[in-house]
């Protein structure tokens, strides 16, 4: 058996749902999970609890001063669910008990969502959502009529996100998953929306940027006689500014649309209906939440557009130095070419007078040997002499010239 086999098996059942009847609060939390808060908020559970947390698992559910809490680890957040069930008339948005605001209290920096979700049933159902205190809500019928959600978005002074489900048909499994759809969207449309103010700060360097290309676009076109190497060094730099942006934002970008395909998914799983005349849960959320993605979408397809045009110009830009560089070789070629044809030349001039000097010093020693011979007594016939002599010297020139050729053949 393949060694991860058990472990991948066990993914369907990595995350269950809080599985519980109607009417109860759900409190649910969301920390980042930056400068160890995530750890230090698990470590202080398993002292609450006696339980240490097991550092593989990726979930667990828990007994907290009788009341069932649940954690999830996530990439990014750590999420913390706990479930009280609402006794008689008590309060209708109380504030989190005792053990679970301990918890939270010494991370409220990290805390990047919180969500009250009150769970009513039918039968105590005020017919009215701002008896709860909601402001012009939206609602929706939601598991096929199953359910009904109402929430108007607005956040208590406490930074709470209140919801209200009214469960009408649901049993306990599909109340504990559509509490966790509702409270996921939540939790997911928050960690989306992070990249928001750096989707909204990069706008303004990217237009920047863009207004820098133009103006080194410009210059490529225009300075055709120039050097083009601060053409290029400016290039380089944008280029280098362009790709330290990217690698800031390339990380978050991708997790705004990994988010919120989740967003989207959970929504449609909610298989919402109209309740009356008031705008749909899921509608209210997309009609706001939608413009915020493709913000991001935007800047990060802008960047990246901006990025490859300036590529671009930097290969345009190395072409032509190439061209520079191939013509400054060929002209070099050229006068590399016209030198040593000046030479060639010089050197047959020279070869040329070297037969000469040598014939020269040749028939000299030839007369001088003759001149020898009459002064011995054995006179000569100048005819004869040139007879003898002229074959031999043009002889010993026509050798001379053979070993030139060779010479300059090898």
């Amino acid at each position: 058996m393949h060694p991860l086999r058990e472990r991948l098996h066990n993914e369907l059942h990595a995350r269950p749902s809080i599985h519980f009847s109607e009417p109860a609060h759900l409190h649910h939390y969301a920390f980042l999970d930056g400068d160890g808060a995530c750890e230090a908020i698990l470590a202080r559970l398993g002292e609450l609890t006696g339980r240490p947390p097991d550092p593989e698992a990726v979930q667990e559910i828990l007994e907290l001063d009788g009341l069932i809490l649940k954690w999830e680890r996530h990439t990014e957040f750590l999420t913390l669910t706990l479930m009280v069930p609402r006794r008689g008339e008590g309060e209708l948005w109380p504030a989190p008990p005792e053990p679970l605001a301990s918890l939270i209290e010494p991370h409220r920096a990290a805390l990047i969502s919180a969500t009250l979700l009150l769970v009513e049933s039918a039968h105590r159902w005020a017919g009215d959502a701002e008896h709860y205190g909601f402001r012009d809500p939206a609602g929706s019928r939601v598991g096929d009529g199953d359910a009904t959600v109402w929430g108007d978005f607005r956040l208590t002074p406490e930074g709470v996100n209140r919801l209200l489900l009214v469960n009408q048909g649901l049993d306990d499994y599909r109340l504990g998953r559509m509490t966790r759809r509702l409270l996921e969207i939540e939790t997911y449309r928050m960690m989306a929306s992070l990249a928001l103010p750096l989707a909204k700060e990069l706008g303004g360097e990217l237009h920047e940027h863009e207004r820098e290309l133009g103006e080194l676009s410009d210059r490529n076109a225009e300075q055709q006689q120039e050097s083009s190497r601060p053409l290029l060094a400016s290039i380089s730099a944008l280029s280098a500014r362009l790709e330290r942006s990217g690698a800031r934002s390339r990380q978050r970008f991708s997790a705004t649309e990994a988010y919120a395909r989740i967003v989207y998914t959970r929504i449609d799983e909610l298989r919402e209906t109209r309740v009356g005349d008031s705008p749909r849960l899921g509608t209210f959320i997309l009609r706001r939440f939608r413009p915020t993605v493709h913000f991001c979408a935007a800047i990060h397809q802008r960047q990246q557009s901006l990025a490859e045009s300036v590529a671009r110009l930097n290969d345009l830009l190395r072409t032509r130095a190439q061209v520079e560089i191939e013509e400054q070789n060929s002209e070099i070629l050229q006068s590399l070419n016209e030198r040593t044809s000046s030479q060639l030349k010089i050197q047959k001039a020279v070869e040329g007078l070297s037969i000469i000097v040598i014939s020269y010093y040749l028939f000299s020693l030839f007369k001088l040997g003759l001149q020898s011979l009459d002064a011995l007594g054995m006179p000569i016939v100048p005819a004869v002499a040139a007879a003898v002599l002229a074959p031999l010297g043009l002889g010993i020139l026509g050798v001379l010239a053979w070993r030139i050729w060779r010479v300059k053949q090898h």
